[in-house]
């Protein structure tokens, strides 16, 4: 079975204190009665007192984005060694800012994928199409062309530390959001795709979550999509009270 996950992706956002003073709104108000994996992704430099907050609770902590690199002159760059040692052992990848605002390429995230499965990581591996992409009617292609190009040379045993994640590049943090229709839609394409790739077991294990200005308020229809497992939440994951109300539509 599928395992549903909700992650709250803060980005550049949470210094120290406020960082704490959410983890615990969380801790206080996440539903406990749900079989769902939560992830929480602060900023680099407050993951270790993160994981420490977090020791206690069902909560884990995922890192933004990680070098590909084991080490070396790479000023400002954190390794999957780093992340391990702190207790991280899972990594949001490819993620569609990372994309366009630092020119990541396939092949680059490829390798990212690459050192995160050596580690025995989790790489949560972002992908989806731009507003041109979507109007042109070319969506399918830049989906499957980014699956194929950055996660499918993986060895077939490799899938188990692998989480997808669609976000369509038109709906993050523009208000837009793709209807549960056109959310299922693509889920469904692209466990189809996988299967294609490396067979029924591994398309059915896979989780793929949506991301993409989930609210509470629209969390419920598009998490009840059979191929939508979750979501990679951004805005609404930097208050708990809305990310409490997200996790509980699941």
């Amino acid at each position: 079975m599928r395992t549903k996950i909700v992650a709250g992706n803060w980005k550049m956002h949470k210094n120290a204190e406020e960082t704490e003073d959410l983890l615990n709104d969380l801790i206080d108000k996440l539903p406990t009665d749900k079989e769902v994996r939560l992830i929480v992704a602060p900023t680099f430099v407050n993951l270790a007192s993160a994981v420490e907050h977090l020791q206690f609770t069902n909560i884990d902590v995922a890192a933004q984005n990680m070098h590909q690199a084991e080490s070396g002159a790479y000023t400002g760059e954190i390794s999957a060694d780093m992340l391990k040692s702190i207790g991280v052992n899972t990594v949001i990848l490819g993620h569609s800012e990372r994309r366009a605002y630092f020119h990541e390429s396939d092949a680059l995230i490829a390798f990212k994928v690459d050192t995160a499965i050596k580690h025995e990581m989790t790489a949560i591996f972002c992908f989806g199409e731009e507003l041109k992409d979507r109007q042109s009617g070319n969506h399918f292609n830049i989906v499957e062309n980014q699956l194929r190009d950055g996660l499918f040379h993986i060895e077939a045993k490799s899938w188990e530390n692998i989480i997808l994640a669609y976000e369509p590049v038109w709906a993050i943090g523009t208000g837009e959001t793709a209807s549960p229709e056109q959310a299922q839609e693509m889920h469904e394409f692209i466990r189809e795709t996988v299967r294609k790739a490396f067979g029924s077991a591994i398309a059915e294990d896979v989780s793929i979550l949506y991301g993409g200005s989930v609210k509470p308020d629209n969390a419920k229809e598009i998490f009840s999509k059979p191929d939508v497992d979750g979501g990679l939440i951004g805005g609404a994951a930097l208050k708990a009270v809305d990310f409490a109300a997200i996790v509980a539509g699941i």
